[in-house]
This record gives structure tokens, C-alpha cells and sequence, in this order.
């Protein structure tokens, strides 16, 4: 939990919530604060995005003020206080509970988690010991698949707002982003199949003049991470351990990377239409709009390889495909040509 609580020193924090409904639905909701900002220091964004990828319910709130309050300093249970519109609250068990209505009555979610799942029995966050140095930024998952129930509404949705979206049970991937802003330029995948216990999430990009990134699958059998040193291209130019490539035109995204023991690649794309909305990012002045773009019905291929010896010439050998549909996938930054404010709403 001391990850996911508050950082009060931090130029910016932002909450990412990602519900995923049994009937293929997702609602993404981002609570972020930039407190020094000029301009747009505060925001709560909230999309409801259907099975189908279309149509999309979005709005961008941008609010003068969100309290970050910690309610118990030993198990850092603390609640996100937004004035007019309710509070989502975090216990010390981990669980979360979300009590939100938008002050124009456009839309209200009230959530209760059952339960958490963290990033791993012996490694609470992506970054393990790297987060405790003063990187511009730090990427934290929380729960990687958090049970609950909850009640949506959506009234100016009418009839085409699907009954078993209103109410029962879903999932939530929980995460969370501080520091000082977001990097020139980002990828972020992620899919979780509840049940299969089985799932994936990355994230990177370019970070102090390299190109970086965090990733872990996840299945019953299988539980592998890969980070820094090994997930590194040191000054774009040199990796040994990792290759990328993303095309915003074709909407793919590929990573190839390995330690000493395993190795992965990950092939992710995505319909051009529909599906994809743009989401505000935090920067120093402020919220800026349309700085990353994501669709939720991508299809994410994974290959999983085993070092075959011991010697460092030795071989891969392949002991696992996997397949998700209807994964995540954001382009951000420089890797999202078309973005910026009046390019898409």
C-alpha cells in the first residue's frame, strides 16, 4: 500500500482504474493532480467504452481541487476527496470502493472491492528496488485484478446503455503514476483473463535519454518479470537484451526482450476504427489534452522461450503461446503522431 498511497511531494500523481465487465464493456476512470499547475491542475476523466468499441461515453472533468488525504499513516488507507463529485477510497487490506457522480449528473459509478491481487508474492510493484531512486517518473500497479461489485449509470445512453452494465460483478486493474511528468514519449499494454488467472501488463518508453521498459506476465505456471538493466536500450542505441517497434499507422506495437534465463515476445495491434479514445496526460503546466490515445480491443500474441543450457551461446527453446483479445493498447508522446489538443476529443 505505501506505493499506491499518496505522494505528497510529488509534482504530479495520477490514479488509472480500468473496469472490465463480463460482457466485454470496460470503463477507464483517471484521477490526477498536478498541484502547482497553471492551468488544469486537477482532472477525473471517465469513459465507458462497449463491447463493440463504439459508441464511446467520455468526459474530461478539469476541477480546482482534489484532497489526497491519508486516513491511517500505518496501513496508508487514504481517500481521494472530490469536491461535488464523491471519494474513492482505498483501504489498508488493499481493497478500493469508489462513491463518484458527475456534478452534471452525466454519469455515476459506485464500486466495492472484494479483494486485490498484486504484481507479485515477492515483488509488490513493477519496479522493485528501482523505485526508490529519483526517476522522473514511476510507473506502480496495484492490482492486477481486484473482484468487485458495482452500479453504473449512464442516462443520456437511454436504451442502447446495455442492462447487464448497470449493475453486478467486474474486475479492476488498479495503477498508478507520480513524479515529476510523463515521458517524451510511452507504450502501455495490458490484458488479464480472470478466469484463466492469467495476464500481462508493460509499460515504458523514453526515460533519461534511453528507452525503457517494465513488463510481467502472468498464468499459473509461469510468472516472469523483465526490467532494467535487462530492459533497456542504453541511449536508444545500445540492447543487448531488448528490441521494440511501434507504428502508430498500422497500430502495432512489438517487444522482444530476455534475461538470462527467459525470453518473451509480445505482439500487440488494433483495429484503426473503431475503438480508440484520447486521454489528457499530466505535465508541469497542467493537464494537456489528447497526449495518449487508447483502444481496449486489442489482441496481444505472446511466445515464451527457455535459455536451452547453460552457456551463454546456448539456444531458446519455446515453451509457451499465449493470446489475448480484447487487451489494452496506448500510444503516447511522440509515438502518438496525431496528438494535441483539437486533433481528437
Amino acid at each position: 500500500m505505501e506505493h499506491y498511497a499518496p505522494h505528497h511531494s510529488a509534482n504530479f500523481e495520477g490514479f488509472y482504474s480500468k473496469f472490465d465487465f463480463a460482457s466485454g464493456s470496460h470503463i477507464a476512470l483517471i484521477i490526477c493532480s498536478v498541484p502547482n499547475a497553471s492551468s488544469r491542475p486537477h482532472m477525473v476523466s471517465f469513459t465507458y467504452y462497449p463491447a463493440s468499441g463504439k459508441p464511446i461515453f467520455q468526459r474530461e472533468l478539469f476541477i480546482d481541487n482534489i484532497e489526497r488525504v491519508t486516513t491511517n499513516e500505518k496501513t496508508k488507507a487514504f481517500e481521494l476527496r472530490i469536491a461535488g463529485m464523491g471519494v474513492m477510497r482505498a483501504e489498508g487490506d488493499g481493497t478500493t470502493s469508489y462513491d463518484l457522480q458527475a456534478d452534471d449528473g452525466s454519469w455515476s459509478l459506485k464500486a466495492q472491492g472484494d479483494s486485490y491481487t498484486a504484481w507479485g508474492a515477492d515483488k509488490s510493484t513493477p519496479e522493485g528496488w528501482i523505485i526508490n531512486l529519483p526517476l522522473p517518473l514511476h510507473w506502480h500497479v496495484h492490482s492486477l485484478c481486484s473482484p468487485c461489485t458495482y452500479t453504473l449509470s449512464i442516462p443520456s445512453l437511454g436504451d442502447t446503455f446495455p442492462t447487464a452494465d448497470r449493475k453486478g460483478r467486474a474486475t479492476i486493474h488498479q495503477e498508478k503514476n507520480w513524479a515529476n511528468s510523463f515521458p517524451e514519449a510511452h507504450m502501455w499494454v495490458q490484458a488479464w483473463d480472470a478466469s484463466e488467472n492469467r495476464g500481462i501488463c508493460l509499460a515504458g518508453g523514453k526515460i533519461l535519454y534511453n528507452t525503457a521498459y517494465m513488463l510481467g506476465y502472468r498464468s499459473p505456471a509461469l510468472n516472469l518479470d523483465f526490467v532494467p538493466p535487462f530492459s533497456v536500450s542504453y541511449l536508444n542505441i545500445l540492447s543487448p537484451f531488448m528490441s521494440t517497434t511501434n507504428d502508430w499507422e498500422s497500430r502495432t506495437f512489438s517487444l522482444s526482450v530476455s534475461n538470462y534465463f527467459h525470453k518473451l515476445e509480445l505482439k500487440a495491434h488494433a483495429p484503426k476504427e473503431p475503438g480508440w479514445f484520447g486521454l489528457a496526460s499530466p505535465f508541469p503546466d497542467g493537464h494537456r489534452k489528447n497526449t495518449c490515445i487508447e483502444s481496449f480491443i486489442a489482441t496481444v500474441e505472446v511466445e515464451i522461450f527457455e535459455k536451452n543450457g547453460w552457456m551463454p551461446w546456448s539456444g531458446w527453446k519455446r515453451i509457451k503461446t499465449d493470446k489475448f483479445e480484447g487487451a489494452s493498447l496506448e500510444f503516447a508522446g511522440g509515438y502518438y503522431p496525431e496528438r494535441g489538443e483539437g486533433k481528437k476529443e
